[in-house]
């Protein structure tokens, strides 16, 4: 376009569709799209130095709201903030003035030229990423420079060679186009850094602009000439492996690990024309120099680079190539080959222009190159081997050229986009695919290529049939399953799964490649095809190793059993084959192998587990009965474990398994089964009848069981039976006819006794059973039991059953004669403890008692008296303690009630008796301090006065005879044991009491009587008190040595015996092997009662009125009406 006035200034409409001209006193209207005057707008008088489309509105002359301000000099050019809200000012003074909305000044920038630099452009940058506005200002005094809206200069001045008339930046902020006095517009970056030359003119530039949102540009000049560019931005890159460089913002360069998506920029600071990157070198060419870069480390990851090296020289080439010691320069057909310190040390001048140029690899400082010239001869040459090696020629001018990981096929993109594949070694051409632009080999697989063109991507795999997908782009490299892809400027790695030529090769059973293209990125269901497909081919390896991959250990079992059978010498691989279709779920197929190969049972075995049992009669047929009833047993267990217990029995028995029929009918309790099943099966089948009586049993059919233990002939199962039924009577009678069940019978017949508190039926039943021991055992768990239970009165009786018992086994048992002899004499002492106790605990314990409180003194005081340091269990001393306290007070006691309050200070007392006991011990100190002497004791031997509580226990303090107290009211009984002399036996002795000799001068009446109680007890009657000794020899025997410590026993010869009387005396008659004990009475008005069975003494009337009120012997528990 041409328009003769000088151009003064250019604006685009926002949408680019519209360009404005102020062209002298004009404004014109183009169209952008073909240049084309839309129309001429007139109204001007004078020049046009401006023109702008408004963005958000239109001021016009009606308004009345305008402000004027004044400024100190000529303004040359202005421009809003982004947001409206600032508007800078440039002036020919030099001043860039940044106001408000107001027109209120806010930062003043003064430049260092002042008035000879007057600010002739200026513009705001539009990008939206930056964090501040920053304010491009160009200047007459040659400089252009950045600044803040705070009015802080960013960097340093830009020197410029010209007057700058315009600036103008992209639509993004990231060029800025510039023109002026030099007659040319020049590209910057946005940092003010000169890229080059957008075009060149006949007169100054005096306006230009960007068209929005685009790369074109257009500039007005002085001549009137507004000239139209449009700016292409060559992509700048490199790429080895997974390293890619590309230039960023004509200045930058961004190295990309495509793997790691990890980037790293080098900023350079200049125009970037060249960038060449192999292994850990980089090389970046500028305009006047080369930079060498390295990696810090040899780490595949690593990505901080430094510059290892500078070749401060301006070179032209087309192609730049780096290898480890050296860079390649291509311009046209030459080749150059620089070290790093920019010596030349090789030329290569080719017979065609270089179209393309690769390093492929080699030892530092030998790489090979491969070329590609445009007449289509493709070259190999060494960087230290002056003469290049003439791969192969072709017809047509190559474009892209890639070799295979082993040297040996070579892809080659042609002029006509025609992918050609050759083997390097026999120059033969191998295949040829159409719609390519460019080629790579897969790094990790040697025989598969892909390649781009058309918008999709092809990957081929050995000569199997291209496999297509759509992609964009070219593709620049191929590692596993990562293609490499650059797409306009970005460079992104596409995961690509290579199922398509893993089946492929799987078609045509090459397991084994399959297995290697796999590895290069296929899904799981791939690697399970793989693994399913090797498996069915028998290659066991490519199965296991697949399977692996997909953790399938099922699978993998099977491969390691059938490796285990490969190695002890199998080799039939359709048994194999069996296996694997079985695994699979090819039931029928594996089947018929398994025939085929003569394992029948495996086949029958198969289907039985799999439940398919009538596909297994088929496969049996009706020839094999074994087979058959093993099929028959399979199913039971199959319908058994599917929860139909009736028809698996029913099954069971079909195939003779009687056995697991019996445990299915018992557990289910079907009874007519289990009796038809019982009278059906021969006496000689004990196990499965045996089984039949236990469930009857079990069933509590003691009746059927007995039946079928009767029919087996199993005498020890039928009286277990009984026992257990608790059949005495029939257990008896079996026990009558074969004696060597007693044991069976008799001890589970006392335990059950003993159980329901019939002890003494026990006890004869352990004795016809020999087996004392277990009775004493049973009874002294009851007898515990109640001491634990406070059932006192019981625990005395068991304790006196267990003394009985353990008389019994010392007179049987020699061995055990003396310790059964202790345990007697304990469990006698224990049951009298016991006994009194009980009173004791019944009065603390309950709000009433039927003892009257001088039998509860004489038992507290016992019981005092026979407590030891290790007090039994259940026995309270504090119960004791206090029951004689209150008794004491009561019956006048006083000594000893304070005494035994005392004692009581020292126990831990319950707190229900805290308070009794704390009043009783302060009420009983305002009473006397002695004892009522009525309740004083008196020994019948010595006629001393005994204290009432003896720190010697139940013995006279004097003569140390052993009181006699009466089993009931524990009073002491006018009884003297007296002992036999040597040789005199007990029937000697009874027979000589029973002669009753008449002493001379004896009264006419007997002074004691014998009477009969109600009980068949004997009864002693005394009419008189005690004869004088002259006339009594028993009486002088009483005498005994005064101060003695030991006790001095009465022992009486045969003529004392002839002299006693019958009814004097009272006889324990122990049995064997303990000894009678004699007891001589010395109060004739006093009756006494022995019980027959525990030999206990009692008042006569007390003890008529205890077995009225029990029915029995107060201690033993002895029926009245049972026989002496």
């Amino acid at each position: 376009m041409r328009a003769v006035p000088t151009i003064y200034d250019l604006a685009f409409k926002p949408d680019g569709s519209q360009l404005i001209v102020a062209a002298g006193n004009r404004v014109l209207v183009y169209d952008t799209s073909d240049g084309t005057l839309i129309q001429p707008l007139k109204g001007h008088k004078d020049t046009v130095y401006c023109v702008a489309y408004a963005k958000d509105g239109l001021w016009s002359p009606e308004q009345k709201s305008v402000s004027k301000h004044k400024v100190s000099s000529k303004i040359t050019c202005c421009g809003w903030t982004n947001d409206g809200q600032y508007l800078a000012l440039g002036m020919m003074n030099g001043v860039v003035s940044i106001r408000n909305k107001n027109g209120e000044e806010k930062v003043k920038i003064e430049r260092p030229g002042g008035s000879s630099s007057p600010i002739w452009s200026m513009a705001w940058n539009p990008s939206k990423e930056e964090h501040n506005d920053i304010l491009a200002v160009a200047d007459w005094g040659q400089r252009l420079s950045f600044y803040q809206l705070s009015g802080k200069q960013i960097g340093k001045d830009r020197t410029l060679t010209y007057d700058p008339c315009c600036v103008s930046y992209f639509s993004k902020g990231e060029y800025i186009v510039m023109g002026g006095s030099d007659k040319q517009a020049s590209l910057y970056t946005k940092d003010g850094v000169r890229l080059g030359t957008i075009g060149e003119q006949s007169s100054w530039v005096w306006t230009c602009r960007v068209k929005p949102e685009s790369n074109y540009v257009v500039l007005g000049c002085q001549d009137g000439t507004i000239a139209f560019f449009q700016l292409i931005f060559s992509t700048v890159h490199g790429l080895y492996k997974d390293r890619y460089a590309y230039r960023d913002s004509m200045t930058d360069v961004i190295v990309q690990h495509l793997i790691t998506e990890q980037k790293v920029r080098i900023k350079c600071r200049e125009l970037v024309k060249k960038i060449a990157i192999y292994r850990n070198r980089l090389a970046i060419q500028l305009p006047e120099k080369i930079l060498i870069y390295e990696l810090f480390s040899d780490d595949s990851s690593d990505m901080h680079y430094r510059i290892k090296e500078k070749i401060c020289r301006k070179f032209e080439c087309n192609l730049l190539v780096v290898c480890s010691q050296h860079i390649i320069l291509c311009q046209e057909k030459r080749l150059q080959c620089l070290s790093f310190t920019s010596v030349k040390e090789k030329e290569w001048v080719m017979e065609s222009l270089i179209r393309y140029i690769k390093v492929i690899g080699g030892p530092p400082g030998r790489e090979g190159l491969l070329v590609g010239l445009k007449n289509g001869a493709i070259l190999k040459i060494f960087v230290d081997n002056p003469f290049a090696i003439t791969l192969l020629k072709q017809s047509t001018s190559v474009r892209c050229l890639d070799m295979s990981t082993s040297r040996s096929k070579l892809a080659v993109v042609d002029e006509h986009n025609t992918c050609l594949v050759y083997d390097i070694n026999t120059k033969e051409l191998l295949f040829q695919e159409p719609n390519a632009n460019s080629v790579a080999w897969n790094t990790q697989c040697e025989d598969m290529l892909c390649f781009s063109g058309s918008g999709y991507l092809n990957i081929k795999a050995s000569n199997f049939p291209v496999h297509q997908q759509k992609l964009q782009g070219f593709v620049v490299g191929y590692n596993g399953s990562k293609i490499f892809c650059l797409h306009v400027y970005s460079m992104s790695a596409v995961e690509v799964p290579q199922s398509a030529p893993m089946y492929q090769y799987l078609e045509r059973r090459m397991f084994k490649e399959a297995y290697q293209i796999a590895c290069l990125g296929v899904t799981d269901s791939d690697w399970r095809d793989l693994a399913t497909e090797a498996l069915e081919g028998l290659d066991f390896d490519t199965a296991k190793k697949a399977f692996i991959r997909v953790r399938d250990l099922r699978y993998l079992e099977l491969i390691n059993s059938i490796e285990e059978r490969k190695k002890r010498g199998e080799n039939d691989n359709e048994l194999f084959l069996a296996d694997v279709y079985a695994y699979q779920g090819k039931f029928h197929e594996a089947a018929k192998l398994y025939k085929r190969t003569g394992f029948d049972s495996r086949a029958l075995s198969m289907y039985t587990d799999l439940r398919m049992f009538e596909y297994a009669k088929e496969f049996v047929g009706a020839t094999d009965p074994k087979n058959s009833r093993m099929l028959m047993s399979k199913q039971a267990d199959w319908a058994k474990n599917s929860k139909e217990p009736r028809a698996a029995a029913e099954m069971y028995l079909s195939a003779g398994e009687h056995l697991k029929a019996i445990d299915i009918i018992g557990e289910h309790g079907w009874v007519d089964m289990l009796i038809d099943i019982a009278r059906k099966l021969d006496k000689a089948e004990r196990e499965p009848l045996a089984k039949c009586a236990a469930y009857f049993q079990k069933l509590k059919h003691h009746g059927l069981a007995s039946e079928t233990y009767t029919k087996m002939g199993d005498l020890h199962a039928l009286v277990q039976l009984h026992v257990e039924a608790r059949h005495w009577d029939e257990a008896f009678s079996l026990v009558e006819k074969h004696g060597q069940f007693k044991d069976d019978v008799y001890v589970p017949y006392a335990q059950w006794l003993a159980e329901n508190d019939r002890f003494e039926e026990a006890q004869n039943a352990f004795h016809k059973a020999g087996r004392q021991t277990e009775a004493v055992k049973v009874l002294e768990q009851l007898t515990h039991n109640a001491v634990i239970e406070c059932r006192f009165n019981d625990a005395a009786y068991y304790y006196w059953m267990l003394s009985m018992q353990c008389l019994d086994i010392a007179r049987d048992n020699q061995e055990k004669k003396e310790e059964m002899l202790k345990k007697f004499k304990r469990f006698q002492h224990l049951a009298e403890l016991y006994h009194v106790y009980h009173s004791i605990q019944r009065y603390t314990d309950e709000p009433f008692s039927s003892h009257m409180p001088e039998t509860l003194f004489n038992i507290s005081r016992f019981l005092l008296h026979n407590l030891t340091k290790d007090v039994p269990l259940g026995i309270s001393r504090v119960n004791t303690l206090y029951a004689l306290a209150k008794q004491s007070r009561t019956l006048g006691a006083f000594k000893l009630a304070r005494h035994a309050y005392e004692k009581l200070q020292d126990l831990h007392v319950p707190s229900r008796f805290q308070e009794s006991m704390d009043l009783g011990s302060l009420t009983v100190r305002s009473k006397p301090y002695h004892d009522n002497e009525d309740l004083i004791p008196m020994c019948y031997r010595c006629s001393t006065n005994n204290p009432l509580l003896n720190s010697q226990g139940s013995v006279c303090v004097n003569c140390k005879q052993p009181f006699i107290y009466s089993a009931s009211s524990y009073e002491v009984l006018p009884l003297v044991q007296f002992y036999l002399d040597a040789g005199i036996s007990d029937e000697e002795a009874v027979s000589l009491i029973d002669l009753e000799v008449p002493r001379v001068d004896r009264k006419a009446r007997s002074p004691l009587s014998l009477a009969n109680s109600p009980t068949e007890s004997q009864s002693l009657k005394l009419d008189d008190g005690p004869e004088d000794p002259e006339e009594d020899p028993f009486l002088a025997k009483l005498s005994f040595e005064q101060g003695g410590s030991d006790f001095v026993p009465v022992v009486v010869n045969r003529s004392v015996l002839r002299s006693m009387s019958r009814r004097d005396v009272l006889i324990k008659r122990w049995p064997k092997p303990l000894q009678w004990e004699y007891y001589r009475s010395l109060l004739p008005d006093v009756s006494i009662t022995m019980c027959p069975s525990c030999f206990q003494m009692f008042h006569s009337e007390d003890y008529e009125l205890l077995v009225l009120q029990h029915n029995c012997c107060p201690y033993c528990r002895r029926p009245i009406d049972e026989p002496n």
